[in-house]
């Protein structure tokens, strides 16, 4: 029996570390096993005792390297050092490979200089400008209106066409999709608001539409011709350059000077306390 213990104890002091504990465990049982046997204090057969002993040291030492198994990180866990799937890939390279993805293009940038082809045409009465200037326009994107026709709409009288509002109106009655709006000053334009105008007329005159501008008082254009409506008048712009800093005039008052350029500073300046329809 003493040899037989003495072997079980040399193996369990070769296990590894992590067995020490269960290898204590089991000499411990194995010594109280042998102590009770030598004193006869149990009835059961010493072969019975040394199987029992022997079964669950073997248990105690299974129990102890499967713990070891669970607490050590398993090749699963490890960090994943893959590629990132195709179906992780930038939404730009997705758009490029998937002809269903339409990418949005940026919108062309309006030339520098475009004059409108339009059909001028004089006003037909001292007060028919509103009528005359909104037919100008008008010609411009190919639809043709007779002065007394509009002026009709427009609610034209001998004292002339009450504002801006009634061209934007009429302007938008006539052209598809309503694209006027009306921009007044209350008094003299702000910096802001002579840039908005500037960018209004680009917008209009590279979409293929006049301008209509009601104006009051003087101005000088570019060749220093000088032009007064001390009563107030409506003129047509149906063209720009220098990226919209200088727009041209449709002006219905004299066919001897029906054209002219003029800075969109003058022209705004001109617009004071009135508006226009872009």
């Amino acid at each position: 029996m003493k040899h037989t213990l003495q072997r079980q104890l040399r193996r369990l002091a070769t296990e590894r570390p992590y067995q020490i504990a269960a290898a204590s465990v089991a000499a411990l049982a194995i010594a109280t096993t042998t102590g009770t046997l030598v004193a006869g204090g149990d009835d059961a057969p010493a072969s019975q005792h040394t199987a029992t002993t022997v079964a669950e040291m073997r248990s105690d030492t299974a129990a102890s390297r499967s713990e070891a198994r669970v607490a050590s990180p398993s090749a699963s866990a490890a960090p994943s050092t893959a590629a990132p799937s195709a179906s992780a890939a930038s939404p730009a390279a997705k758009a490029s490979s998937d002809p269903d993805v339409t990418v949005k293009k940026a919108a062309p940038k309006p030339p520098a200089t475009k004059v409108l082809d339009y059909d001028y045409q004089v006003q037909n009465t001292y007060y028919n400008c509103g009528p005359a200037a909104t037919r100008n326009a008008l010609s411009a994107a190919g639809i043709n209106r007779t002065q007394n026709q509009l002026g009709a709409e427009l609610g034209t009288t001998e004292m002339g066409t009450n504002s801006a509002l009634d061209t934007t109106r009429v302007l938008n009655a006539e052209v598809k999709g309503s694209p006027y709006q009306t921009r007044m000053f209350a008094g003299s334009p702000s910096p802001a608001q002579m840039d908005r105008l500037q960018a209004d007329v680009v917008t209009a005159i590279t979409d293929g539409r006049g301008v209509v501008a009601n104006v009051a008082g003087d101005a000088v254009d570019t060749n220093g011709g000088w032009h007064s409506y001390g009563g107030g008048h409506y003129v047509a712009v149906v063209g720009y350059k220098d990226d919209g800093r200088t727009v041209r005039i449709a002006d219905s008052a004299d066919a001897a000077n029906a054209e002219y350029w003029m800075t969109t500073i003058d022209l705004a300046n001109w617009i004071a306390t009135r508006g226009y329809s872009a």
